[in-house]
């Protein structure tokens, strides 16, 4: 499962400018009519009129302004990391339902790769 936690760390990072513009968190500000724009108008009458600093839609904004801070980046990672591990055990499980044996399978498969 290490090589698809990788691939999934790598391309959750790769993929985060891609997602925050779509949404509408782009660097020249929040998108008229998009979901970030939804956002803010809710974080904004949840606070009185204004976007508190430090709150989701803040940070989100940030990111897509100027991209994401080493902290961000390794958050994340760490999260599509989790997501691509977790996903590729539940396609594992069901690829081998019930199977007792499903371990050391898993185990002779990196035996072999060791060797070659």
């Amino acid at each position: 499962m290490t090589d698809v936690s990788a691939i999934g760390a790598v391309g959750s990072v790769v993929a985060a400018p891609f997602v925050l513009g779509a949404l509408g968190f782009t660097s020249a500000g929040i998108a008229a009519g998009s979901f970030a724009a939804s956002m803010m108008s809710s974080a904004a009458i949840a606070n009185g009129g204004g976007v508190a600093a430090g709150s989701l839609v803040a940070l989100l904004q940030s990111a897509g302004a100027v991209g994401l801070s080493g902290a961000a980046t390794a958050a994340v990672a760490g999260a599509g990391g989790a997501v691509a591990s977790a996903v590729g055990a539940s396609v594992t499980g069901l690829a081998y339902p019930n199977d007792p044996n499903m371990e050391e399978k898993e185990e002779d498969d990196d035996e072999d790769d060791e060797e070659k």
